[in-house]
């Protein structure tokens, strides 16, 4: 990526970031609170009613489905509900529909599970959160066991907090890498976690099955998913 001309006018970026039942409010609002310091952020439902996350809190819908202009970037977190999203024919076709014309396509956790059930991340690479990324093999993609990953115009990012990292790379490739520095610096992000825990190769068998107990078989469940979809297609 090449730094911009300072005296060249910046186009204006739009990014729709889809939201569900279910989804995970860190997957939405840590790329949310890094791409809308530059551009124009759009929440993207059915209605404008209230979207309900894993954790309780809602969020409130700017743009619907079909009000939705072509994006710069389509966003897709991840959460709880993404199998149930998945199964939802109204969000795939959306982002059918919308990848045909968005300059990027991206996700965050197990949101390109959903990008793989609408077909648009087969053949590339791509990442998911660690207890994923079974699925994200049934989906068609390359995984990659990164906190990034592009592959041309298909951006995605691990789990949760891995948005921030994901929302200042696309920044970088939207602006340049000044651009995505400053907004660091705004956010003050310089992480340094009080454990070494936070993926399964650090962490201890017992943490991580602490952790599976909450987790759960999701990554079974949206293989079922997507194995569904292939059925149906044959």
């Amino acid at each position: 990526m090449s730094e911009q001309n300072p005296d060249t006018p910046l186009k204006p970026y739009t990014v729709g970031m889809v939201l569900y039942p279910g989804m995970t409010f860190l997957d939405l609002v840590g790329p949310q609170t890094v791409l809308g310091l530059y551009g124009k952020t759009l929440l993207l439902w059915k209605s404008l009613e209230p979207v309900e996350t894993e954790t309780g809190n809602t969020v409130n819908p700017t743009t619907t489905f079909d009000e939705c202009p072509d994006l710069d970037v389509l966003f897709v977190p991840g959460g709880y509900g993404t199998n149930d999203a998945m199964q939802d024919a109204v969000i795939v076709d959306f982002l059918k529909r919308s990848g045909k014309t968005a300059r990027y396509i991206t996700s965050v956790c197990s949101g390109s599970l959903l990008l793989g059930m609408a077909g648009l991340i087969n053949g590339y690479k791509a990442a998911t959160h660690w207890a994923c990324y079974g699925a994200l093999a049934a989906s068609g993609a390359n995984p990659v066991h990164e906190r990034v990953v592009i592959d041309r115009n298909r951006i995605s990012g691990g789990g949760v907090t891995a948005g921030i990292d994901f929302g200042l790379q696309l920044l970088a490739e939207l602006r340049d890498e000044r651009t995505a520095k400053a907004a660091q610096l705004i956010i003050e992000y310089d992480p340094k976690p009080p454990f070494s825990s936070g993926t399964p190769d650090k962490a201890s068998p017992e943490v991580i099955a602490s952790a599976m107990e909450i987790l759960g078989d999701m990554d079974q469940k949206m293989i079922s998913t997507l194995n569904s979809r292939v059925e149906t297609r044959s």
